[in-house]
């Protein structure tokens, strides 16, 4: 069984926030599998796509204790590492890029150096750029906010792209995800 397991911060308060992207790539995902996210016995939605033996999941942890949830998911469901795909956003990369790596650092990301306390840090993952914005802004608050209306449209095409990398990650693994999403324009990595 694979996983494709979505970072963000539960509750409506955060939802459509930069920070959580990672659950609208797995929303993404459970829609276009038709299935429907419920509770699992840790702390975390999950959806089990059948046809394909994936779990999507979205902790229900804040973000900077993912790593918690992740690895019980890991644990209980008995998820290789190697199996694994964590989703999260990257304020390093310009909006609607992408960038794939089968292992790494957390670089800065809290939602990751929880998970690599927990799993250590060979589970593949897909960063999802969501812009710096201003540098004088506080990071947290930033990430912490909702898109503009007029990156609506970018974000739903990588909101897509991500879903497409990780269906990608299902089916052939992290390496064929890294040769076609990694780096260039996102528009031209179709």
């Amino acid at each position: 069984m694979k996983a494709i397991v979505g970072l963000g911060n539960p509750g409506a308060k955060y939802r459509g926030t930069r920070h959580n992207i990672g659950f609208a790539v797995v929303d993404e995902l459970a829609r276009r599998a038709a299935v429907e996210f419920e509770a699992a016995p840790m702390s975390a939605l999950i959806a089990k796509w059948r046809a394909k033996d994936v779990l999507l999941a979205k902790p229900l942890t804040f973000m900077n204790e993912s790593g918690q949830a992740v690895g019980e998911l890991a644990r209980y469901f008995r998820i290789e590492v190697g199996d694994l795909l964590v989703i999260v956003d990257e304020v390093q990369l310009p909006l609607g890029r992408l960038r794939a790596r089968m292992r790494g650092s957390a670089g800065g990301h809290n939602g990751l150096k929880s998970l690599i306390t927990h799993l250590g840090d060979e589970f593949s993952r897909v960063r999802v750029g969501v812009g710096r914005g201003d540098e004088r802004r506080d990071l947290a608050d930033y990430v912490l906010a909702r898109f503009e209306k007029d990156e609506a449209e970018e974000v739903e095409r990588m909101t897509v792209r991500a879903a497409d990398a990780a269906e990608l990650f299902i089916t052939e693994g992290i390496a064929p995800v890294m040769n076609r999403y990694n780096g260039g324009d996102p528009a031209t990595t179709e």
